[in-house]
This record gives C-alpha cells, sequence and structure tokens, in this order.
C-alpha cells in the first residue's frame, strides 16, 4: 500500500498542514510506505531558510529534515506551483523532487489523503 499525503496549505496560519505531516511522519514509523506531495502555496514550506519567530511559530524545515529519519519515501513539490511561488531547486530544501502534480503522479499511489 502506497499513501500520497498532498499539503495544498502555507505553512503558517492553520494546523492542517502540520497535521497532514503527522499522519505521514505516523504511516512511515509504522512502515506504511508515504510520500509527500507539496502545491499550491504548500510548496512554501519546502523554502530555505525560514523565519517564523515573527509570528511566534517553529520553522516547519526543521520538522520536514525529520522526514528521512521517519522513513518517508518522497517529498515531491509541484513544479508549476514551484514556478509561481518564485522557488526552484536552489531555493527548495534539501531532498525534495520537483514533479508534474497531473494524473500520471496519482496512478502511482493506491491512496491519496489532502490537507485541508
Amino acid at each position: 500500500m502506497t499513501t500520497l499525503i498532498m499539503i495544498d496549505q502555507p505553512p503558517y496560519g492553520a494546523w492542517t498542514g502540520r497535521e497532514a505531516l503527522d499522519m505521514a511522519f505516523s504511516l512511515a514509523a509504522f512502515d506504511q510506505s508515504a510520500s509527500l506531495l507539496f502545491t499550491g502555496p504548500g510548496v512554501n514550506w519546502l523554502r530555505q531558510t525560514q523565519h517564523a519567530g515573527g509570528i511566534e511559530q517553529k520553522s516547519v524545515e526543521k520538522n520536514l529534515t525529520a522526514a528521512p529519519i521517519f522513513g518517508m519515501d518522497a517529498i515531491l513539490a509541484d513544479r508549476a506551483a514551484c514556478i509561481a511561488y518564485g522557488l526552484d531547486e536552489h531555493s527548495l530544501i534539501e531532498g525534495v523532487t520537483l514533479v508534474d502534480a497531473d494524473a500520471d503522479l496519482l496512478t502511482d499511489y493506491d491512496h491519496t489523503a489532502f490537507a485541508g
């Protein structure tokens, strides 16, 4: 069973994205195949050197660096959303794979869950 969890929410301001991240880490920790796909405003989760102290939150960058420890299969970013938000492979955190978020990608997974 493979699960793709899609996060299309910005990293700050709501808890839905963090809850989806927790769900993905829980699946991976119990040896369930799980990947994350960030799309729309969600690609901002993957931006390097975030400074969330101004809004009194911890940077999500630290949470995402734990993905390999939990055994996540992949962290994916929608290429078109990255372009729309001014991101490229050099401005993303390490370990992110740029993909085309389309129907072909979704067929690679048995289950898909959305944050939000």
